[in-house]
């Protein structure tokens, strides 16, 4: 490998190393703000959420900067695509985290009043999911990758008896609706979060086999 693309390749993965460990702390405060309906630390997360979005710009010209002088082929090229897309994830994790963060906001105004689900059960799985797919990142790691890839389908029947339960207290205490509408929202948000990290996952797994996995059954990719 020519010592220039193998310094700019060194880069790209250390700055996408720095994203990943942001979003990760990023996501710990807002799950914490939303257990402590803190308002103003949801308000500090709202307003570094640009700080985020710059950086995912900067890393995703530096790929191209460094597609277009280098002219990359196999593996190293397969690396560049795979930081571009771990990229674009990160970046969407972070959107969702302030949307979390300007649900807090209103919910600042409902302290007394419990969500109507296992928030923190919820919240704790897609940390983990999202701590062990920068783990697979960090290491290239497949069996950490496929391990965030069999802990998709928890976060998905959770959200999905997060919907049933909003239903039917619903029906029961509709004077509840807001503080009902906002578990709603919340519980989507980590479902999503918890897709853009499966993604993550995959693509590890791409980067080190070269297999897009992404339409796959999770449990039919072989350890």
């Amino acid at each position: 490998m020519p010592l220039r693309i193998q310094r700019d390749i060194v880069k790209l993965k250390n700055r996408l190393l720095e994203m990943g460990i942001t979003i990760e702390e990023v996501f710990a405060r807002a799950v914490q703000c939303v257990r402590e309906r803190d308002a103003e630390a949801a308000k500090t997360i709202i307003a570094g959420d640009r700080e985020i979005d710059l950086a995912e710009v900067d890393l995703e010209e530096e790929c191209l900067k460094t597609l277009a002088l280098n002219q990359p082929v196999a593996g190293d090229l397969r690396l560049i695509v795979t930081v571009l897309k771990i990229n674009n994830d990160l970046e969407r994790i972070g959107d969702l985290v302030v949307n979390m963060a300007e649900r807090v906001i209103t919910l600042a105004e409902h302290p007394e009043v419990e969500l109507p689900f296992d928030f923190t059960r919820m919240a704790h799985t897609a940390h983990v999911m999202l701590h062990t797919a920068i783990e697979s990142l960090v290491n290239i790691d497949r069996e950490r990758a496929i391990e965030v890839l069999a802990r998709d389908e928890e976060i998905d029947t959770m959200h999905r008896e997060m919907y049933a339960m909003a239903g039917c207290m619903l029906r029961e205490h509709p004077e509840k609706a807001e503080i009902i509408l906002h578990a709603i929202a919340l519980s989507r948000y980590l479902e999503r979060i918890a897709d853009h990290v499966t993604n993550i996952a995959e693509d590890v797994i791409y980067l080190v086999d070269g297999e897009i996995v992404r339409h796959h059954p999770h449990d039919k990719i072989h350890r």
